[in-house]
């Protein structure tokens, strides 16, 4: 049995080749020990039927402060961003702030049910009301439905979206959905999910979207492009502008990935340069705890043109109030709506900390938010560059890419990340994207100090 003193010094020094072991309940069972006793019954006992019986079941025996303590040390075990860095590239894996924990568990809003009367819940309508109008002065979209529940699932919505605009003006003809290959995976995925074709763009030799493939792609078949900006190597497309123009001027629309939102908050808003629709991801940008796979929530935003189409319902205004009577919040049905994508109202305990870490900061945290993710990434670049390789080598937005290769030797990136967890530090995000090989994805966002960024440096 490990405790967590020698389990801190099996992590702290790379030297020491520690097996940490945790025996299971089974193990730390001992015969009569007792968790918990219960009083003598007050009540005749009944007595089952033989027919019913079945043998003892073989459960450990064990008082309630080992039950407490093997699952305390079961937990120490874990990484997590609050016990340590965490630079996993394209997943923004920010320190979350624990007020955010706080106001989820009001009573207010634990205490309430989807299918209540909206009379009774207008706190919880009113704060999403809030949050669909802040992400659209984030943005730049005119609507906003808070109900997918995490980022894939806002792609799907997205590019559902995007067909129905389509197929309501008659042009049943687009079918193909044109992604870069720096594209996250669940590009691809969400429009073959739609029943789209999917026409890979290569990048060009400075990391942007291959313009001359781009053009040569671009038709009456295409229903848009996805792109995600700055993509996935960490790169601001130097032609954004020009993209936008060629999607359009043939008839398709612009799909935003918004998963490094971070590196734009306050600078830049998607659609003020041509992106049509986008998905957020409150998880990433907005410091909802995410790992080990959840809870997400991928809110999606659109232009005027497609607002129509959004997933129904949406929170909106149902009654103006009187005088300085606050308005009724309920639901509201777009015209053209794609139906529901989700039961209830999305995933309303991330909706809660979003809203909470976005009031919390305000329009001038925010940028400062974007600005220390750019700056913070790169100063590890510049710390970095002369060690390895880095493929696309200009000045990078949240994150960047960079060779796990070591000339004269056979390691890998693989071989880096599992030494990287011998100084305590959680791997960055290893082999993708896929266009540079043995890939590096470090992402320190905007939560780290110097001190911090430059021990990683020196680890690597």
């Amino acid at each position: 049995m490990t405790d967590s003193s020698t389990l801190r010094q099996a992590q702290g020094d790379a030297s020491l080749n520690a097996k940490i072991v945790e025996p299971t309940l089974f193990d730390l069972s001992s015969p009569g020990r007792v968790g918990v006793s219960f009083p003598d019954p007050d009540v005749p006992r009944a007595e089952l039927p033989e027919s019913l019986l079945r043998a003892d079941l073989p459960l450990p025996e064990l008082a309630e402060v080992d039950v407490v303590r093997h699952y305390m040390r079961l937990s120490q075990f874990n990484y997590s961003v609050d016990g340590g860095f965490y630079p996993l590239g394209s997943c923004t894996m920010k320190y979350n702030p624990k007020i955010n924990e706080d106001t989820c568990r009001l009573p207010g809003f634990t205490a309430t049910h989807p299918l209540q009367p909206i009379e009774t819940v207008q706190g919880n309508l009113a704060l999403m009301f809030t949050l669909q109008e802040w992400l659209k002065e984030i943005s730049g979209f005119a609507a906003v439905t808070l109900q997918p529940a995490a980022g894939a699932h806002g792609e799907l919505t997205g590019v559902l979206i995007m067909r129905a605009y389509h197929k309501a003006r008659r042009d049943a003809k687009r079918v193909k959905m044109l992604i870069p290959d720096a594209a996250h995976g669940t590009n691809p995925a969400s429009s073959a999910m739609s029943g789209l074709q999917v026409m890979q763009i290569p990048s060009d030799a400075r990391g942007n979207v291959d313009l001359a493939a781009l053009r040569s792609a671009c038709d009456e078949t295409v229903v848009g492009l996805m792109l995600t900006n700055p993509n996935t190597l960490g790169l601001f497309d130097e032609h954004i502008e020009e993209v936008v123009k060629i999607v359009h001027d043939c008839g398709g629309l612009m799909y935003g990935d918004g998963a490094n939102l971070n590196a734009l908050l306050g600078i830049l808003r998607p659609a003020d340069v041509g992106f049509d629709v986008m998905h957020f991801n409150l998880h990433k940008t907005f410091a909802v705890p995410h790992g080990g796979g959840g809870p997400g929530s991928g809110p999606v935003g659109v232009a005027a043109h497609l607002a129509d189409f959004l997933p129904a319902p949406i929170v909106g205004i149902v009654e103006e109030g009187e005088e300085d009577e606050p308005p009724l919040f309920g639901f509201i049905t777009p015209a053209k709506t794609i139906g529901r994508v989700k039961a209830f109202h999305g995933q309303f305990g991330a909706l809660v900390r979003a809203f909470t870490y976005i009031a919390m900061h305000g329009p001038d945290g925010l940028r400062e938010i974007a600005e220390y993710a750019v700056l913070n990434a790169n100063y590890l670049l510049a710390r970095l560059r002369k060690t390895y390789h880095v493929p696309y080598d200009r000045i990078c937005m949240h994150e960047f890419v960079a060779e796990g290769k070591v000339e004269g030797s056979d390691v890998r990136a693989l071989d880096i990340a599992k030494r990287l967890m011998d100084y305590d530090f959680h791997p960055p995000t290893n082999y993708f994207p896929h266009i540079v090989h043995e890939a590096l994805m470090i992402e320190p966002t905007e939560t780290e100090n110097k001190d911090t960024l430059d021990r990683f440096a020196d680890a690597l």
